[in-house]
């Protein structure tokens, strides 16, 4: 089981991201376009750098659903190679099975 800070860390920087996707995608959008001038995209890169960090979607870590790890994480299902492994084994995951040969 993962801190549960971290895990609590995870879902203020989510909070964030939604709070701020509008901003950062309108300053975005104008700081890619080729049709202004430089002066104007340079305006929006410093207005993107002043945003706080953790409104940048990249800080957003995946952790499994179940017990906050990390790491070994399979995005289908939310879940890391662990509880995957042992829900499936339960047959708890529909269409999931366990090869054998």
């Amino acid at each position: 089981m993962a801190k549960l800070s971290s895990v609590n860390k995870n879902e203020r920087r989510k909070r964030m991201v939604k709070q701020y996707a509008s901003k950062y995608a309108a300053l975005k959008a104008k700081a890619n376009d080729k049709t202004l001038d430089d002066g104007e995209r340079l305006i929006a890169r410093l207005k993107m750098a002043e945003l706080p960090r953790n409104a940048n979607r990249t800080r957003i870590r995946n952790r499994c659903q179940l017990t906050g790890r990390p790491r070994g994480n399979y995005r289908k299902f939310g879940l890391s190679r662990i509880m995957l492994r042992e829900l499936g084994n339960k047959g708890l995951i529909p269409g999931l099975t366990k090869s054998s040969w």
